[in-house]
């Protein structure tokens, strides 16, 4: 067996990659390495070879070796945020030679430091799972350029040659993944829009039956690929934004967070087309693009109630234990914290929204932030009911009508249609308005038009329906909890490999600002879990070094809500495993709607306990959350060991592409 040395790039300590505070590369996500802490700024290459890549932020920079290596240097921890005003200056760039040691930059850590940024400089080898047996780095405090590790190469691949690494384009190092999958989806020409979630690349295809998806499929960097809300989607996984931003940068101008979705709406409402479609396929469209409007409202805000529903709960623990008292600043403050995404969802939902559907993201922000107008707040939840309308009480007047003015915090489907109606009127008033009165009119007309809109009528119906929609997930839930459990949890995974879950996400969104709660998402949470505990089984079962590579961290993501790592690297790619996690979380549901378990916050699985406490007091249902997590992890993990999963399963998955053509379209 070949050994090679790895070279610390800085001057400072070195730590194992686990004590690395960033999850993507401790997780060995990015492969196997080690990380430096720094006490000296200059930068020195750690191998021999060409240098691959270089960020246009400059805090990332990719070696070749002719040992066929592929060796990431990654300067500091969230770096790539300070590219206003980079702490970096290199002397290398793309395709460059360097021998071992030299100088190839410098590092202003006390820039970075100044920034709140970390200075831990990260080594790692991207392709490990190829050519790697096994890396041992020499702890301790090292100069730049001394030995920093040793790599044991699989007896294999010791001679692969350097060039064949060397990318393209900007010299990312996704450029040439990126460039393959636009070949096979049919090239630049038949992409419409092109958006992200936090696992996939999400494109809107003019054409889907020309898109290769074994191809793609088999693609290095590719987990899976699904068709879903007239989406065509390239599950990729924790590297999903830098394969986005490879693929936006070769799609050229037009494309991106910017303009994609008001391109994408404008073609999906192409008036020819829907006068062509049948009623049936005018129904697919319509749901496809509902879909497609709650994704992109969405994704970029999922994550942040999350993390607040995580606050939430942990502020509804500490009261509970009497930590912290509910009359005390301290109770005021956290709270505040916790609460502020939730309270303010309108503007938030409102600017994503209005990016989705084309309408201008800055003025339906301020739209939400007129529903959320603390006077505005004060009338629907204090005012008073003067009397009864179609069942809404009537708590105010405008210019002398009654109306109901609803609560709208933490409310998602009257910003959509907000923005939605705003779409519409926005192009009708540029074309209307001089353009030298469009700067002022056009954001005041659309503000006070849509806004009054919203509050006057749009509003009080659409949260009269989503009243009537929780209710009545409620009482499908009270005919039997359990029952209901049993269903969702032994399929709503299957609503994931298609995208279609985020569907469900404002059904619970709306349940919780509604009531309070949501048994729906305690549900939803035992299926994340029973997805884990399948994925654990696999990478304490298999000794195939590339499945418990990626197992592992699949483990860890689903156990933290993010289950698409597990079922399509692992669970759905060897068929029985999927079966068996969906075994367990039909087990979950089943308890979990037994035991009235519920639910107050939007953070799932293992890691969002937190959400099970009732902010209330401490109930049963955080114990029953328990219960049922554990009996989930035990049935799934037990059945996918025992009868889910075998290493001789990794052979057939391989050998069966060989049997199809390149162009063979999936069924």
């Amino acid at each position: 067996m070949k050994q090679v040395q790895l070279l610390s790039p800085i001057k400072g300590q070195v730590i194992p990659l686990s004590d690395v505070k960033d999850p993507v590369f401790s997780q060995g996500m990015m492969g196997k390495g080690f990380g430096v802490e720094p006490t000296n700024g200059q930068i020195v290459a750690p191998v021999s070879g060409r240098i691959t890549m270089v960020a246009s932020t400059l805090h990332a920079i990719g070696f070749a070796t002719t040992d066929g290596l592929e060796v990431l240097i990654h300067l500091g921890i969230d770096t790539v945020e300070l590219k206003d005003n980079p702490p970096f200056k290199l002397s290398v760039q793309v395709a460059d030679e360097v021998k071992a040691g030299d100088k190839i930059g410098t590092m202003d850590l006390a820039a970075v430091k100044a920034a709140g940024k970390q200075t831990t400089v990260i080594l790692a080898v991207t392709n490990t799972a190829d050519k790697v047996a096994a890396l041992t780095p020499n702890l301790g405090n090292v100069t730049a350029g001394a030995v920093a590790a040793q790599v044991d190469l699989q007896a294999e691949t010791t001679t692969a040659p350097a060039a064949a690494a060397v990318t393209k384009g900007n010299g990312g190092k996704y450029d040439d993944l990126a460039r393959q999958i636009i070949t096979n989806i049919g090239g630049a020409g038949n992409v419409k829009s092109v958006i992200h979630c936090i696992t996939r690349v999400r494109f809107y295809l003019k054409d889907e039956s020309i898109a290769k998806d074994d191809v793609i499929r088999d693609l290095k960097g590719v987990i899976d690929v699904a068709k879903a809300g007239g989406q065509y989607q390239v599950v990729i996984g924790p590297a999903v934004n830098d394969v986005y931003d490879a693929v936006v940068a070769q799609l050229g101008p037009g494309f991106g967070d910017d303009d994609a979705s008001a391109i994408a709406s404008e073609k999906e409402a192409n008036k020819a087309a829907w006068k062509k479609m049948t009623p049936w396929q005018k129904v697919k469209h319509g749901f496809s693009a509902l879909i497609g409007v709650i994704t992109g409202s969405m994704i970029p805000v999922i994550g942040l109630l999350a993390a607040s529903g995580i606050l939430k709960g942990v502020l509804a623990l500490l009261t509970s234990f009497k930590l912290v008292s509910a009359t005390t600043t301290t109770y005021v403050i956290i709270n505040a914290m916790g609460d502020s995404v939730f309270y303010f969802l309108p503007i938030f939902v409102g600017f994503t929204a209005a990016k989705k559907l084309g309408s201008d993201p800055v003025i339906m922000g301020i739209i939400g932030g007129v529903l959320t107008y603390p006077t505005i707040v004060a009338i629907a939840t204090t005012g008073k009911v003067t009397s009864h309308l179609l069942g809404m009480g009537i708590n105010a007047t405008f210019f002398g009508l009654p109306v109901h003015v609803a609560s709208y915090s933490y409310s998602i489907f009257p910003m959509i249609a907000g923005a939605w109606l705003a779409s519409k009127l926005e192009p009708w008033l540029k074309r209307v308005i001089p353009t030298v009165l469009r700067m002022i009119f056009v954001p005041l007309l659309e503000v006070i038009i849509v806004s009054g809109a919203i509050i006057l009528f749009l509003g009080t119906i659409i949260t009269a329906l989503s009243g009537a929609l929780a209710a009545g997930i409620v009482k499908i839930y009270e005919l039997s909890p359990a029952i209901s459990g049993l269903i969702i949890g032994g399929f709503y995974q299957v609503l994931v490999i298609f995208g279609l879950h985020w569907a469900v996400i404002p059904i619970v969104a709306n349940d919780i600002a509604t009531t309070g709660h949501s048994y729906l998402n305690a549900i939803v949470s035992a299926t994340m879990v029973a997805q884990g505990g399948a994925v654990l089984a696999i990478a304490m079962k298999s000794k195939v070094a590339n499945i418990k590579e990626l197992a592992w961290p699949a483990t860890i993501s689903a156990f933290s809500g993010v289950t698409e790592p597990a079922m399509y690297g692992i669970n759905l790619k060897y068929g029985r495993a999927f079966v068996t996690a969906s075994i367990g979380g039909a087990v979950g549901g089943f308890l979990t709607g037994l035991m009235h378990v519920n639910m107050w916050g939007f953070a799932g699985s293992l890691i969002g306990f937190t959400s099970f406490v009732n902010p209330k007091g401490l109930d049963f249902s955080f114990w029953g959350f328990w219960i049922a997590s554990i009996a989930d992890i035990i049935v799934a993990f037990t059945l996918t060991y025992m009868f889910g999963f075998s290493d001789e399963d990794v052979k057939n998955v391989k050998t069966a592409p060989k049997k199809k053509h390149l162009g063979e379209q999936a069924a």
